[in-house]
């Protein structure tokens, strides 16, 4: 992964922890992954606006859910997927998600995520994911 991206999300998160540190506001994280590359600009039209989106590589997606509890994110992630399915025709879309936790290091919260989607792949049934697949 290009250390520009790593920074960036690394930025991204911390940004997120301080806002949650001084404010109390919620945010949950996601990795979208699409079978097919996306434009990211494409991609934005059904990530709402106050949430971030980074392309990670060419089929990852790096998105926070800001000012959203996990159940509201979980709720968010259908609404992705409902919209790019309806969109490319196609179900290649998965989302593993992480809630807020400032006791992980930014860098950690990409490595849970990417440990989510692992475990997502495995299950050709499940389409959104959230971490507590890590504590089966």
């Amino acid at each position: 992964m290009d250390s520009d991206i790593l920074e960036r999300v690394n930025e991204l998160v911390k940004k997120s922890y301080y806002t949650f540190d001084r404010f109390e506001v919620d945010a949950t994280f996601a990795l979208l992954y699409h079978e097919k590359p996306l434009n990211p600009n494409e991609l934005a039209k059904f990530i709402r606006l106050s949430d971030h989106l980074l392309q990670i590589d060419a089929n990852h997606y790096f998105i926070i859910f800001s000012f959203t509890s996990q159940k509201n994110a979980y709720k968010a992630s259908q609404n992705i997927l409902y919209k790019l399915d309806t969109h490319f025709n196609d179900h290649s879309s998965l989302i593993a998600m992480d809630i807020l936790n400032p006791t992980k290091s930014p860098p950690s919260v990409l490595n849970r995520l990417k440990q989510i989607m692992t475990e997502i792949h495995k299950n050709n049934f499940v389409r959104i994911e959230t971490e507590d697949i890590l504590d089966r």
